[in-house]
C-alpha cells in the first residue's frame, strides 16, 4: 500500500511542489534561463504596445513562453546526460547539440514573429 500513486488534490500538490523545485534549480543552474525570464517579463508590456490586438499581443508573449520552455527541455537534457556520465559519448554530444538546436530554432521564431509585428506596427 505504501507505493500508492498520488490521486486528487494530493497529486496536484505534488506536482506543483515538484515543479517549484524545477524552476529553482534551472533558475540556479541556468543563465540563459534567467536571462530568458527577464526577456519574457519585459516582452509583456512590449507585446501590449506592439501588437495590433490580444491575440497578436498573446502570440507575441506566447513565442518568449515557448522559449523558457524550450530552455527547460533542454537543461533537463543536460541533466539526464551529466547523470549517465563524464565519459565523452558521441550519443550524449548529439543529444545535448539537438537540445541546443531546439532554443536556437526557439529563439529564431522569437525574432520572426517580434520583426514581423515590428514591421507591421511602424512599417505598413
Amino acid at each position: 500500500m505504501a507505493n500508492q500513486p498520488l490521486k486528487g488534490i494530493p497529486r496536484i500538490s505534488a506536482a506543483w511542489r515538484n515543479s517549484r523545485q524545477g524552476f529553482r534549480d534551472v533558475w540556479q543552474g541556468d543563465e540563459a534561463f534567467r536571462l530568458e525570464v527577464i526577456a519574457f517579463f519585459v516582452s509583456i508590456p512590449l507585446a501590449f504596445w506592439i501588437g495590433s490586438g490580444l491575440f497578436q499581443s498573446a502570440i507575441l508573449i506566447g513565442t518568449v513562453l515557448v522559449l523558457l520552455i524550450t530552455e527547460v527541455l533542454n537543461s533537463a537534457i543536460e541533466a539526464a546526460i551529466d547523470r549517465i556520465g563524464p565519459e565523452r559519448h558521441e550519443l550524449s554530444r548529439m543529444a545535448k547539440d539537438l537540445g541546443s538546436l531546439a532554443v536556437v530554432l526557439a529563439c529564431a521564431l522569437v525574432a520572426l514573429i517580434w520583426l514581423a509585428a515590428l514591421a507591421e506596427r511602424f512599417l505598413v
